[in-house]
């Protein structure tokens, strides 16, 4: 077993391109409170990302057609959650969103936000997405000592400019921006890049051509890593999951049944007995 993974060292992003030149895959999940972190961590999953998902899963924002929406996530949103992550997880890298208009507005904003969630959110690394002008805030980042993750492909922040929360590069041009988005990030010196929502052969081949490593989500298997939200990977999400989602557990469905058995032990006056009660 990995060293990093036995909990005898803590996971630094030097390790993923160590990992990468090795050919090992890596797991990562979101969290956003201290319990769930807890137990991730414990479970030696190596990388923790508090996304601006916490929008949908944990704040319940909500698009039009009812799909999750990241867009009203704040800042101070971010920096509150990442907080309780870093106080559960001891040997995780901390990945922080950066949410929606918090370095879009100027490199100034970008390194104010960026600083904030390594130094009041206790991250030791932000996720920033799109490719374009971004990649200038990403080169500005990472000349200021912030580590950045990219993201690219499906970016739900730009969900409007989308039309929606649907799958990017199934044609030449859409991939040809993709492809232009990694070599930029690359460039600037991001340390990794997320591939949404894209064909599985375009994630495969820039998987091959990028010395970054690859996290996929609904981008096939080729990737170096894969992440899941961690309300669907655990079967929590309220409504459907996209496709790429596999549940490995139903906790929504357990957490249903074992509230209704607390109700009516409650109703029926057998909770609590004698062996749950001070004499």
């Amino acid at each position: 077993m990995d060293d990093h993974l036995a909990g005898r060292k803590p996971i630094q992003i030097t390790d993923l391109a160590r990992w990468k030149r090795e050919g090992k895959r890596f797991a990562v999940l979101t969290a956003y409170d201290y319990t769930t972190a807890s137990w991730l961590d414990q479970a030696g999953i190596p990388v923790l990302l508090v996304g601006d998902s916490l929008g949908g899963v944990m704040l319940g924002h909500r698009l039009r057609d009812g799909s999750p929406d990241t867009i009203p996530v704040t800042l101070e949103d971010v920096i509150h959650h990442a907080r309780a992550v870093a106080r559960g997880a001891s040997r995780a890298l901390l990945v922080g969103d950066l949410p929606f208009l918090s370095y879009q507005l100027g490199l100034d904003d970008a390194t104010r936000s960026a600083g904030r969630l390594l130094k009041e959110g206790a991250m030791q690394a932000v996720k920033l997405e799109g490719g374009g002008p971004m990649i200038e805030v990403a080169a500005h980042l990472v000349e200021r000592g912030i580590p950045v993750m990219g993201h690219v492909g499906l970016t739900p922040q730009r969900v409007h400019a989308m039309g929606g929360l649907r799958a990017q590069g199934r044609d030449e041009a859409g991939a040809a921006l993709i492809r232009e988005a990694v070599t930029g990030l690359e460039q600037a010196g991001a340390f990794s890049v997320v591939l949404e929502g894209i064909p599985s052969e375009l994630a495969a081949e820039l998987t091959a051509d990028t010395s970054m490593p690859t996290i996929g989500i609904g981008a096939g298997a080729a990737c170096d890593g894969q992440v899941l939200v961690v309300h669907d990977m655990l079967g929590l999400t309220v409504g459907p999951a996209p496709k790429f989602v596999k549940q490995f557990a139903a906790l929504g469905e357990e957490i249903a049944a074992a509230a209704s058995r607390f109700q009516a032990e409650v109703e029926a006056g057998t909770y609590p007995d004698p062996e749950h009660s001070y004499g």
